[in-house]
C-alpha cells in the first residue's frame, strides 16, 4: 500500500524534559535470569512497550483483541496481505459456494494447550463470538452460522450475502481459541489457549510475559519470548528506547521523535484517523445546527501543523490517504444543517492520554470551539477508564484515534460499527435512517470497485450529519533498537511482533 510522502518541519525541542522521565532500566529484565544485555544472541527475549493496557482482561471480543494480535498471541482463519486482501492463516484456502455460504479448509495446527485445531473447535469459537455481548465490531449487523464439515472443513453461512466474509474473519476480535478458553460465563481466556507464535504465560498488572510457542504451524519464532509492559507515558517509552532499556516501543509521540536517533525511528503509513465525535443523542449536540457550528469552528490544518508536526494529513473524511483509493472516489456531503450561534453553550470534551497527541489535539479543539462561542470543559483520562463512559454518552464530545480498516479490512466495517443505530462502537451515538440505509447498501454490494463507491457514498451520508469531524490522518511512529530486526509495521496496526522479529 502506497502512502503519500509527508514533509517534516523541525522545531526546537525541550530536551531538558528528558531528565524528568522515569528511567525504565531494570523493568524489562527477562525471566529466568536471562540478561537483556546478552549481545543479541539468537533466541533473545524482546522487551516491548505498548501504549494501552488491557481494558477488558484480554478479552478477544473488544479493544484488547489488537493487543493479542500485535504480540503474536492470537490469529483467525484469515489475515490481511499488504494490499488489504484476505490471506491464509488458520484456513489455508476457501471458496464461495453460493451468495451466503463459504467453505474454509483448515491447515494442520495446534492450540497452545496441546489440543488440535479441529473444525468443531473452530466452529465453536466462531459461534461463541456471535453470542458475545456486545458483539465484536467485525460482526456488527452480521449473523453467521459455523459448522464443521469433514475432517478439515468449516462451512459458514450468513443470514444475508456477505461478499467480504474472508476479510471479516481476519479481524483480531474473531481469533480462534481452544475449547478450554471458554467457561460457562464471561469472556474467553486467551492465556495458553491461542494459536500464535507466542503464548501468554503470566499476566501481572502492568506487564505480561510471553514465551515462544514451539509448535506454531508457521514455524518457530526467532525470539524466545516477549516481556511486554504497558507504559502510558509516551515520553517514557521514547526515552527507554533511546537509553537502550527497550527493544520496541509503539506510538512514539511526535514531540519525542527528534530525541531518537534516526536509525531507531521507524515510520509507516496507517489508516488511523483522529476525529471529533459529537454526542447526537443527548446534550447540546443533539441539535444538528450546533454540530454544524462545531464543525465550522475546527481548523484541522492547525492541528496537523501544531500537534502532529507533519506526521499526519488534515482530516478529509473517515478514510485518509493511506486508503489509496478513497480520495478519487470521495463524495461531497449534502444536506448539512446551517450552523447556529453557540451563545456560550457549555459542553464537556473528553479524550485519553495513552496517545500523547490526543490531549494536545483536545486543547487546540477546545480553543477553537471556545473562539466560536462554546464553553468547553476538558476531561482527560487513561483509555481503560474512559471507554465505557464514552460509549454510554456521558460526554458531549470525544476525541479518539480509530483505524478505519482495523476491524475487518473492509471499508464498510467501520461504518457499521461506529455510525449505525446498532453499532457496537458508536461513540457519536448516531442513529440516522439515511445513514443506516447507505451503510446497509454498501454492506450488500459485491465487487471491489463497486463496494468502494458505496462506502464513499455512506461516508458522505455520515459526514452530512456532522456527527463526526475528521481532524487528522496519522502516521505510525515506533521506536526500534538498532539490534532488532523484523518488526512488522502494517497500516492496519494488527501486527508488531512476528516469527521473524529478533535481536
Amino acid at each position: 500500500m502506497q502512502v503519500r510522502p509527508h514533509s517534516i518541519k523541525s522545531r526546537p525541542r525541550f530536551l531538558a524534559a528528558l531528565v524528568l522521565v522515569p528511567c525504565l532500566a531494570g523493568c524489562f529484565a527477562s525471566p529466568g535470569g536471562e540478561s537483556s544485555s546478552n549481545g543479541g544472541q539468537s533466541g533473545s527475549r524482546l522487551r516491548v512497550a505498548l501504549a494501552f493496557p488491557p481494558a477488558e482482561n484480554f478479552s478477544p471480543y473488544g479493544a484488547d483483541a489488537t493487543l493479542l494480535s500485535r504480540l503474536g498471541v492470537t490469529e483467525g482463519l484469515t489475515g490481511l496481505d499488504a494490499n488489504g486482501a484476505a490471506a491464509p492463516a488458520l484456513a489455508e484456502s476457501w471458496r464461495r459456494e453460493n451468495d451466503r455460504t463459504w467453505r474454509f479448509t483448515l491447515r494442520e495446527a495446534t492450540f497452545q494447550d496441546g489440543a488440535d485445531v479441529t473444525p468443531s473447535a473452530v466452529a465453536a469459537a466462531l459461534t461463541r463470538a456471535t453470542k458475545a455481548k456486545p458483539a465484536p465490531a467485525a460482526l456488527a449487523g452480521v449473523s453467521l452460522d459455523a459448522k464443521a464439515d469433514g475432517d478439515r472443513g468449516i462451512r459458514i453461512t450468513t443470514a444475508a450475502a456477505d461478499p467480504v466474509l474472508p476479510m471479516r474473519l481476519s479481524s483480531p476480535s474473531l481469533a480462534i481459541l481452544s475449547p478450554k478458553a471458554y467457561g460457562e460465563k464471561g469472556n474467553p481466556d486467551p492465556v495458553g489457549t491461542a494459536t500464535g507464535p507466542f503464548e501468554i504465560t503470566k499476566v501481572n498488572g502492568g506487564s505480561v510475559t510471553l514465551d515462544r510457542f514451539d509448535d506454531y504451524w508457521g514455524g518457530r519464532a526467532q525470539a524466545s519470548g516477549i516481556d511486554a509492559r504497558f507504559v502510558k507515558d509516551g515520553t517514557a517509552r521514547a526515552n527507554a528506547v533511546r537509553t537502550g532499556d527497550l527493544d520496541i516501543a509503539e506510538a512514539i509521540p511526535v514531540a519525542q521523535a527528534a530525541t531518537l536517533d534516526k536509525a531507531t525511528l521507524k515510520e509507516a503509513g496507517t489508516t488511523r484517523t483522529t476525529s471529533l465525535q459529537l454526542n447526537t443523542r443527548t446534550g447540546p449536540f443533539k441539535d444538528p445546527k450546533l454540530r454544524a457550528a462545531a464543525r465550522t469552528a475546527i481548523d484541522s490544518s492547525t492541528i496537523v501543523k501544531g500537534v502532529f508536526e507533519g506526521y499526519a494529513d488534515p482530516g478529509a473524511g473517515i478514510y485518509g490517504p493511506a486508503v489509496t483509493w478513497a480520495e478519487s472516489k470521495r463524495v461531497k456531503p449534502a444536506g448539512r444543517a446551517a450552523a447556529a450561534e453557540p451563545d456560550g453553550q457549555q459542553i464537556t470534551l473528553a479524550t485519553y492520554d495513552n496517545r500523547p497527541e490526543l490531549p494536545e489535539t483536545a486543547q487546540v479543539v477546545q480553543q477553537q470551539l471556545e473562539k466560536a462561542g462554546f464553553k468547553v470543559k476538558l476531561e482527560v483520562r487513561e483509555y481503560s477508564r474512559l471507554e465505557s463512559d464514552a460509549l454510554a454518552g456521558k460526554f458531549d464530545a470525544f476525541i479518539g484515534a480509530r483505524n478505519s480498516l482495523l476491524d475487518t479490512g473492509d471499508p464498510v466495517g467501520v461504518l457499521g460499527s461506529d455510525y449505525t443505530c446498532d453499532g457496537s462502537y458508536n461513540l457519536a451515538l448516531l442513529c440516522d435512517k439515511t445513514v443506516d440505509r447507505a451503510v446497509a447498501k454498501a454492506d450488500g454490494t459485491d465487487g471491489t470497485g463497486e463496494r468502494q463507491d458505496a462506502a464513499m457514498a455512506a461516508e458522505a451520508a455520515i459526514l452530512g450529519t456532522d456527527a463526526v469531524v475528521p481532524l487528522a490522518h496519522q502516521q505510525i511512529i515506533a521506536g526500534v533498537s538498532t539490534k532488532v530486526r523484523g518488526v512488522v509495521l502494517d497500516p492496519y496496526e494488527r501486527t508488531l511482533v512476528g516469527t521473524g522479529t529478533r535481536r
